[in-house]
């Protein structure tokens, strides 16, 4: 092709150089930085509450007993294993530092055993009166499931801090009910002493 001929086309490319650019070096300005009281501080866990602070208690409500506990014993023998604990009971009129929560039940509880006495190996004589003979046996045994029905008496034990009254502690136990009113009151003692067990936590 000749240089006559391209000099047209030439032209042209040049024109179209020349036009409007569509893309351009403008952009949005950069939004303003929040005010210092609307950034949010990091989260972090809560301090772990210190339960060597509590001194004395006082109780939330009057504890409650079962038919055959009343809530006068319940309430003593709450107040005997805080007091071992370290918690003394707050003075006269006064709230003390943790208020104490506790109510005891009677419940029934199913219980299961399992006898399986296992394979037997026996060694014997054998052939009538006169014993023709010697020999070995083995037998085994379908293991015996017995269902039994026991009563047991669970207590529920919760403690609140008294400034915020926020619930901080609460555990429960059980133990074994015999019929008479001693044996009660032993399974009765017994689970306040498992309910306590585990204060403070560790």
């Amino acid at each position: 092709m000749s240089i006559r001929a391209m000099l047209p086309v030439l032209c042209l490319g040049l024109a179209a150089c020349q036009s409007q650019n569509p893309y351009t070096d403008e952009s949005a300005p950069i939004p303003p930085a929040p005010p210092i009281e609307q950034i949010q501080s990091p989260v972090y866990p809560a301090a772990p509450r210190d339960f060597s602070s509590y001194q004395n208690w006082s109780w939330q409500a009057p504890p409650a007993g079962t038919a055959s506990i009343t809530g006068e014993e319940l309430q003593e023998m709450v107040a005997g294993a805080l007091d071992q604990l370290g918690l003394r009971p707050a003075q006269a009129e006064r709230k003390g530092e943790l208020l104490i929560s506790a109510r005891a039940s009677k419940e029934t509880r199913i219980r299961q055993t399992y006898d399986d006495y296992g394979p037997h190996v026996g060694a014997g004589r054998y052939g009538g009166g006169y014993g023709y003979g010697s020999g070995y046996g083995v037998g085994t045994s379908v293991p015996i499931v017995r269902n039994y029905e026991e009563e047991v008496l669970s207590v529920r034990i919760e403690m609140f801090d008294a400034a915020s009254g926020q619930s901080i502690w609460s555990n429960r136990a059980e133990a074994r009910s015999g019929g008479s009113r001693a044996k009660q009151q032993d399974a009765l003692r017994e689970a306040v002493q498992r309910a306590l067990a585990d204060y403070p936590p560790r």
